[in-house]
């Protein structure tokens, strides 16, 4: 699965989406590249073994490690395990590389169909008169205190580690821990409370002992051998008296606080395989999402939001449509009059509402970058939901949003020209130029200053500085160039017309009331499009900061779908109001109107943290809020931009449909 991903960073990267649309057929099959099914058979069979593309040796790869805890991820290496330099770890795509994945090989080796018992990996030996050692079990100490948990790959799918919970039922975690500590207190924290043995006060305990099973599916009418189905396995710690040939049984593996001396930690591992006829190689990952804790009551709390939020968009749309019905048929109803009343409401602010708004420069910016994060996030959901970027498929989400925004300037820098020309701006250098850098350049200063906080602890979460190049010159030489292309056609296109003309003395709003004020109306904007969100929200910041896994992509979709009506639906309706009350400044406050829904995903998200994470540490709340930052700033460009369309054309059809003198 690897070949592909064996390309330089920026090659790999520009072509993802060439590749992410091609099929590979085989046995009848249409496969996604690098996840097409692999066959294993016995290394004693002779028969089997001259069949092409069929494997006796499992490989076992090793990932990054990371906790509820904190932020930093760490490589597999850094705590320093088993571990084999000889062979050539396999190339991360971009996406995996953002999320601080690091795939390596392990010295953990098996065959097909051969069951092993205890079978030793290496053994580590410490002393803590030596500083070094000292470091490295200090080290060691912290993942297992913040509950640091290793993730492990078996054919392109996590070895799972499945316990019992509340109600009888399993969940299937894909990652186990280093360890657990038990407090000078006496209580145990964490993977502690699964052995009573785990008692000794203010002590750690490693588990240093994996039992793995291995299920694999026959396949039926060909001879491709089988197919691996499922991996699970059980960390356990024991303590030896001889490290060099452990026998995997007696006391725990502990580790006191107040030790000192010597130390000798032996890594070993049980397998077996298992024939499973019932599970199919193509659902083989459902018994994980399946496992997954309350996924009931998230469905019921899905469909529930959105019934809520259908119902609310279908009465404001009859509001609308009903209101604007009689408006329009009374001041039709009145030009045709002679002795016509006096124009009043939004009628009479027809020579102004077309007038160019404030700052049209940076709100012209905002709609540009705006349409370029509006399409991107409707091409990757939509990959998403074909099941293009499902997990098993590592980074891919990542990295196909990454680049459909390094190929979408050309729209950004298009509708940035074409509106600061609807506002009669004619700096179109310094239009063009704050489109291509103003908002990328403020995304990519944060997560620069994120990233170097990551070099300074260390993380496996801090990108290179090849893939840092590589990311720079997407930017430079793709996107900025794509932009310009786009603002010259923007700039080349004849000016907007609209259906009626704009005075040349302004004219005077009137006082307005409370809730016609900007303010008032741009806070009560954002609560109705953040309430179709929220659920999902919570999911999706679960799946970034629990690292739990996020598969429920139709219904993301569908709730982007809703977003987009909602956000839509809301502004217009503030729209009207505001018009109404004869204040013709709409453009900036469409913008923010539903653009402060990015507001309250901030608070949520300051919310999220306070109450349902455990992060400690300085760093780990720095990148916590500054990650948090880049996504609020995004999904602000992206209401907005909503909100101004859904505007732009509620009052360019208005004005066009009734009779203005």
């Amino acid at each position: 699965m690897w070949a592909f991903y064996n390309m330089p960073t920026l090659w790999r990267v520009s072509m993802l989406l060439l590749f992410e649309g091609l099929t590979l057929q085989r046995a009848s099959s249409f496969y996604l590249p690098g996840l097409a099914p692999v066959s294993f058979c016995e290394k004693n069979d002779a028969e089997k073994d001259q069949v092409p593309d069929c494997r006796s040796e499992i490989e076992l790869f090793v990932n990054r490690l990371d906790s509820v805890e904190s932020v930093l991820p760490y490589e597999y290496t850094a705590f320093d395990f088993c571990s084999i330099d000889s062979e050539k770890r396999p190339s991360e795509n971009l996406g995996q590389v953002l999320f601080g994945e690091r795939i390596e090989p392990s010295p953990y080796k098996f065959e097909f169909k051969k069951k092993v018992e205890c079978q030793h990996v290496c053994t580590k030996s410490y002393d803590t008169e030596k500083a070094e050692d000292r470091g490295k079990l200090d080290f060691l100490k912290k993942g297992m205190l913040l509950n640091y948990q290793h993730h492990w790959i078996v054919d392109n799918m996590p070895v799972t580690w499945c316990y019992d919970v509340e109600d009888g039922q399993k969940f299937c975690n894909p990652g186990f821990p280093i360890g657990c500590y038990v407090t000078d207190s006496g209580r145990p924290k964490d993977a502690c409370v699964v052995n009573a043995e785990f008692n000794d006060k203010d002590t750690y305990y490693i588990f240093n002992h994996v039992d793995i099973t291995v299920y694999f599916h026959m396949v039926e009418n060909e001879a491709a051998g089988a197919r691996l189905v499922a991996a699970k396995m059980e960390p356990k710690s024991y303590k030896s008296t001889k490290p060099d040939s452990p026998e995997c049984s007696g006391p725990p593996m502990d580790l006191s606080n107040k030790f000192s001396g010597k130390l000798q930690v032996p890594y070993t591992y049980s397998i077996q395989f298992i024939e499973e006829k019932t599970i199919r190689w193509a659902s083989r990952w459902d018994y994980i999402l399946e496992s997954m804790p309350h996924t009931n009551i998230q469905w019921f709390s899905i469909m529930n939001s959105l019934v809520i939020v259908l119902f609310l968009s279908g009465m404001v749309a009859m509001i609308m449509l009903r209101t604007l019905h009689k408006d329009i048929a009374r001041y039709n109803q009145m030009d045709s009059v002679e002795d016509a009343q006096e124009e009043f409401g939004w009628k009479l602010v027809h020579g102004d509402v077309f007038r160019p708004p404030r700052k049209g420069m940076l709100l012209a910016v905002f709609l540009g970058s705006g349409t370029q994060i509006f399409i991107m996030t409707f091409v990757t959901l939509f990959f998403a939901c074909l099941g293009f970027l499902s997990p098993a498929n590592r980074g891919a989400l990542m990295t196909c949003a990454v680049v459909l925004w390094v190929l979408l300037g050309t729209p950004a820098g298009y509708v940035a020209a074409r509106f600061y020309k609807a506002f009669g701006g004619e700096k179109w250098k310094t239009n063009v130029l704050l489109t291509a850098f103003l908002c990328p350049g403020i995304v990519f200063a944060d997560f620069f200053v994120m990233n170097l906080i990551l070099w300074g602890e260390g993380s496996s979460a801090a990108m290179p500085f090849g893939t840092l190049v590589a990311i720079l010159a997407l930017w430079f030489c793709i996107s900025v160039p794509l932009t310009f292309i786009g603002a010259y056609f923007g700039f080349k296109k004849s000016g907007m017309e609209h259906p009626v003309r704009t005075n040349q003395i302004p004219r005077q709003i009137p006082e307005q009331s409370f809730y016609t004020k900007p303010l008032p109306g741009i806070v009560m904007g954002g609560i109705l499009p953040f309430g179709c969100i929220f659920i999902q929200l919570f999911f999706i910041l679960n799946s970034i900061w629990s690292h739990q896994m996020y598969y429920m992509f139709g219904f993301l979709f569908l709730v982007f779908i809703i977003l987009v009506i909602t956000c839509s639906e809301a502004t217009i309706l503030l729209c009207y109001f505001h018009l109404c009350a004869e204040d013709y400044h709409w453009q900036w406050r469409s913008f923010l109107t539903s653009g402060f829904t990015a507001v309250y995903f901030l608070v949520y998200a300051v919310h999220y943290f306070f109450s349902k994470l455990q992060i400690t540490g300085l760093a780990s709340t720095i990148l916590y809020f500054g990650y948090t930052m880049i996504m609020a700033l995004i999904f602000f460009l992206f209401t907005g931009t909503i909100g101004f369309f859904a505007c732009f054309w509620f009052v360019t059809k208005i004005y066009s449909v009734v009779k203005v003198d």
